[in-house]
């Protein structure tokens, strides 16, 4: 697939002090998601949500994520980039601070909704910045700032139990909405404004995106590969704190701590973007599909045995092969047309959000009718079917050559 140039992308570089505010504006945009997940009991009790929903705390959020995805992302095509990051940034700002005065269900559930919908803020970045540096480079960019995505999510829990056990639940939000404004400033003095050049209307924007997916085999084979992955990571995720309450005993900052051994797989991301530059995508994405798999399997044998620091060392190899494949697949698809890049992007995603939300179902249904020998056989099995497709693709393209 080869990337067709925007004149705009011939700009100067962006700066390394850029790079930095978007790397960090999606780590944190991007926690707003997860910070509820470790409150859920005490938020639910203090807001009036009874016990039998207490769910909804957190999934109302990712359902706004999703509606997002589908809605808010492809207007990068359509509208100029910083104002509608900035717009985000804002509306998030409000319903965190919402949030946090929240007292009831109906306005908790209202603020959680508009986070999750205005945090697609980070995948409105992440193409923008694709359009600032030359291909040659994209890998590497591109990883360094899904670097900072991965910190995010992996930080946002630690983070969230332990300022919650000292100033209460509502303090992280309060924490949150001053970062949102952080940023926001650090993005108005520093981002360059991009205008897209498509000239489509909002409705055909949407309308074009199933034509985009069935025209771009790439887009799809890398949208079914990273919904495999993150189905495997948000399966350890959702099924490691139970593991590590059950059989190591770990209460919830030892849990935190494990989280925050975990986020070292983002280091992993920065070198995923020099591989993909170098034209060693595809065996990057080989490697890290056997790892995750393999990973999978030897977690099972040192749950058995009791070992938790070999338990944190594979967290940190699942998660530096999920972070290897998405930084790879996205060098990929950002390698579209500059005009569509917001679609495709939001096709990407959604399609990897589904699959995360799989994986969240599967850990709690694997743990708990299995334990965490049947998770782990089924993280492996999905780096086993994630590996079958690479191959599939392999010599599709191969036989196509011939």
């Amino acid at each position: 697939m080869k990337a067709q140039r925007n004149p705009k992308e011939d700009s100067p570089e962006p700066s390394s002090a850029l790079i930095v505010a978007i790397s960090f504006a999606t780590g944190a945009l991007v926690a707003n998601l997860y910070y509820a997940q470790p409150m859920v009991a005490t938020i639910a009790r203090d807001v009036g949500i009874g016990s039998d929903i207490a769910g909804a705390v957190t999934s109302v959020t990712q359902i706004g994520y999703g509606i997002g995805l589908m809605l808010l992302v492809p207007l990068a095509d359509l509208v100029e980039n910083r104002r509608l990051v900035l717009f985000t940034l804002v509306v998030t700002t409000l319903a965190l601070v919402a949030t946090a005065l929240s007292n009831a269900a109906l306005p908790f559930f209202a603020a959680a909704l508009a986070i999750g919908i205005c945090s697609t803020g980070v995948q409105v970045l992440l193409p923008f910045v694709a359009h600032l540096v030359p291909e040659a480079r994209r890998g590497r960019t591109v990883g360094n700032v899904m670097a900072g995505l991965l910190t995010g999510i992996m930080l946002a829990r630690p983070a969230a139990l332990f300022v919650s056990a000292s100033f209460g639940w509502r303090a992280i939000f309060w924490l949150s909405a001053a970062l949102m404004v952080l940023i926001g400033i650090a993005l108005v003095a520093l981002m360059p404004r991009h205008r897209p050049t498509g000239g489509l209307h909002y409705g055909q924007v949407l309308g074009s995106m199933a034509g985009l997916a069935r025209s771009m085999p790439a887009v799809r084979w890398r949208a079914a590969y990273q919904a495999l992955m993150f189905m495997a990571f948000n399966l350890f995720w959702t099924a490691s704190p139970m593991l590590l309450a059950d059989r190591f005993h770990l209460g919830e900052h030892g849990i935190g701590l494990f989280a925050l051994a975990g986020a070292g797989g983002a280091l992993a991301a920065p070198l995923a973007g020099r591989l993909a530059d170098g034209g060693h995508g595809m065996r990057a994405t080989l490697i890290a599909m056997a790892t995750l798999g393999l990973g999978f399997l030897l977690s099972g044998w040192a749950a058995s045995m009791l070992w938790l620091g070999v338990m944190a060392i594979l967290a940190i190899v699942i998660d530096a092969a999920v972070q290897i494949n998405q930084v790879v697949s996205q060098r990929i698809i950002f390698s579209t047309p500059s005009e569509t890049r917001g679609r495709v992007n939001a096709i990407y995603m959604t399609v990897t959000f589904a699959g995360g939300a799989l994986g969240s179902v599967l850990g709690s249904l694997t743990y708990h009718h299995g334990g965490w020998t049947t998770t782990a056989l089924a993280g492996g099995a999905i780096g086993l079917v994630a590996l079958m497709l690479a191959v599939i693709q392999l010599r599709g393209e191969r036989s196509r050559r011939a």
